[in-house]
């Protein structure tokens, strides 16, 4: 397996025109793996039936929500951990913050050190680009 990337072309961030311009390698996705795809997969490497097998599934995402919810950390051992992040806009006194300053709400994801192997030892393959 590797991972499939093409060429594209970018400038410079913030310059009028876009500056100088580089061309840099740039991962070209693949057709997305759903849960369908997933229990299929993983009743070959389990005992499991399907229904058993979305059961965890389903179930593990509500776990993780309720607990992201609470400002947990959550730690999927090999696969790596979810994190609740907030960014928020800067107030000129520390008493001026309050829920209000809160821009944006998101979860951030550090993959575990397989997965991390895993995609750094899969090689690359370039391709054409199709449009």
């Amino acid at each position: 397996m590797s991972i499939d990337y093409t060429v594209i072309e970018k400038g410079q961030p913030g310059v009028v025109g876009g500056g100088e311009k580089k061309y840099y390698a740039h991962i070209q996705f693949g057709k997305e793996a759903g849960i369908d795809e997933l229990v299929k997969d993983i009743e070959k490497f389990s005992a499991l039936s399907e229904a058993d097998i979305r059961g965890v599934i389903y179930a593990l995402e509500n776990v993780i929500q309720d607990k992201l919810a609470q400002s947990r950390i959550v730690r999927l051992e090999k696969l790596g951990s979810l994190y609740p992040a907030i960014s928020s806009k800067g107030e000129l006194l520390k008493t001026n913050v309050t829920a209000e300053s809160i821009k944006k709400v998101s979860v951030n994801y550090r993959p575990g050190k397989r997965i991390l192997a895993a995609i750094e030892d899969a090689g690359f393959n370039k391709i054409k680009k199709t449009t």
